[in-house]
């Protein structure tokens, strides 16, 4: 919240207020917590990397809808959901998967040091555990633990009440619970 703080002058923008600028603040200070919200939905880098890309397109366009009725946290995450789970349901994508050949071949060639430290860190136990949870419990789980929002934000960004989180919250907890037990006696056994 307290970087929240840093943006309390958009609900105060005009027509000549440098939007370029506040974009790259706003990039700079929430893209990784976009990027990792995006990624806990869709478990695909490439979705990730594409749905941050349009969440900050999108916020770009629409700066001067925010009003300040909730964090620009929250704003951001809740836009990031719904590109999520549009770009999940289209039906061209759903079918055809586009790589980009020359992409490819890099990737192929050498994985950056930064690509694989990323990796080793998204495998820990605890990351698996959480991404084999179906996605109305990781969400709110990682809205929750990871983004530290509120029930009422989390309830805001998943449009749903606050009573339905503390629900999933409660059930995601449990299936957590169960997965540690199930793992722990799998390695001993």
């Amino acid at each position: 919240m307290e970087s929240d703080m840093k943006f309390d002058y958009l609900k105060y923008l005009s027509d000549s207020t440098d939007k370029k600028t506040i974009l790259d603040e706003l990039m700079t200070a929430y893209g990784k917590d976009v990027w990792n919200y995006a990624y806990s939905i869709t478990r695909k880098w490439d979705q990730a990397d594409d749905i941050t890309q349009e969440v900050f397109i999108k916020v770009y366009r629409n700066l001067y809808t925010f009003r300040s009725e909730s964090s620009i946290k929250t704003w951001l995450l809740a836009i990031t959901r719904n590109m999520t789970l549009d770009y999940r349901k289209s039906a061209f994508l759903r079918k055809v998967t586009l790589v980009d050949p020359f992409k490819a071949r890099e990737e192929q060639a050498t994985a950056s040091a930064e690509a694989e430290y990323i990796d080793r860190t998204a495998m820990n136990e605890m990351w698996e555990l959480v991404l084999s949870l179906p996605v109305k419990y990781r969400e709110v789980l990682i809205l929750f633990a990871h983004h530290q929002l509120s029930m009422k934000e989390i309830a805001d960004v998943l449009q749903v009440s606050e009573g339905t989180v503390k629900s999933r919250l409660y059930h995601a907890r449990n299936k957590m619970g169960k997965l540690k037990e199930s793992r722990l006696r799998g390695s001993d056994g």
